[in-house]
């Protein structure tokens, strides 16, 4: 599964983002992440999901699997915006997402969140 690349469209709806929690975990299961990676990495994909709801009518996310990295990118997610009632729920998302996750990196695009493979996964 070297420099796969997967990219899912879901509504920009709460009940889809168990849609994508679950590609991520089935995708860092094929990996061979263990089950805490596992568990990090669907609770980063919801927390950047639940940040990027109603900013577009989808959310766009990309799924990379490079060498050794596994990369997520999450379209529409901001650190801070004015017009949100809900920063302090944002800010608590962006800190779990940093916690769990071994690189983030925000851009005006979205979020691109990365796991580190050791060696002897895939």
């Amino acid at each position: 599964m070297k420099n796969d690349i997967f990219k899912l469209t879901i509504p920009s709806k709460p009940d889809y983002i168990s849609v994508a929690r679950l590609t991520s975990s089935s995708i860092a299961n094929k990996i061979g992440f263990n089950i805490d990676d596992i568990d990090d990495i669907k609770v980063s994909i919801a927390e950047a999901c639940i940040n990027a709801l109603n900013k577009s009518e989808q959310i766009d996310i990309v799924f990379k699997i490079l060498d050794d990295k596994f990369i997520m990118i999450v379209d529409n997610v901001s650190i801070y915006n004015e017009e949100e009632d809900n920063n302090k729920e944002m800010e608590l998302g962006i800190l779990i997402i940093k916690s769990l996750m071994d690189e983030v990196n925000f851009s005006e695009k979205g979020v691109e969140m990365i796991k580190y493979i050791e060696d002897g996964n895939i």
